[in-house]
């Protein structure tokens, strides 16, 4: 029997701890992840996409839970990159019913695309469930405290980034 790979895809701009989540859950479940930073058309992220893809790789070398997992960037499109890596899965978080639509949607074109591809989801613990990136430059640009949100590592490449903001 083969390996099953799967990819947990994602701007991750930045990388939070429902990220890893969802990678360490997958990660006991299939043989192989490849955490495939990509690139959104639809938004302006903070960080490059080179800065991104070497945060995101630097916080998964760092966490011992996730070894073997390797992080890869990807432009064009997802579902090419499944194929190229001989992914058979894409491992995706539903944190609300809000993200529900946009998924529903890309496991649609994506399985007319390419229909040998599974899309899997995975329900965030809830500690995780209302957690986003953009919750978190949010918090973080606003003065606040996002150390139990994501690994030091992101805190660290935020403060040299854009600086601490003190917000009365």
């Amino acid at each position: 029997m083969s390996e099953i790979i799967a990819i947990v895809p994602g701007t991750f701009d930045p990388v939070t701890n429902g990220h890893l989540d969802i990678i360490k859950r997958a990660k006991r479940i299939f043989d192989h992840i490849i955490v495939a930073v990509a690139v959104n058309a639809g938004k302006t992220p903070l960080f490059s996409f080179d800065e991104r893809v070497e945060l995101t790789r630097g916080v998964v070398e760092s966490d011992s839970e996730l070894e073997g997992v390797t992080v890869e960037g990807v432009k064009g499109l997802l579902i090419d990159f499944a194929k190229k890596k001989r992914a058979k899965v894409i491992v995706r978080g539903l944190r609300a019913v809000s993200d529900f639509e946009y998924e529903l949607q890309m496991a649609f074109m994506n399985r007319r695309l390419n229909e040998e591809i599974e899309m899997i989801y995975l329900m965030p613990y809830i500690k995780y469930s209302f957690l986003s990136s953009s919750i978190i430059k949010d918090v973080y640009l606003n003065g606040g405290d996002i150390s139990n949100f994501v690994p030091e590592l992101v805190i660290e490449a935020m403060n040299k980034k854009i600086g601490r903001r003190n917000v009365q």
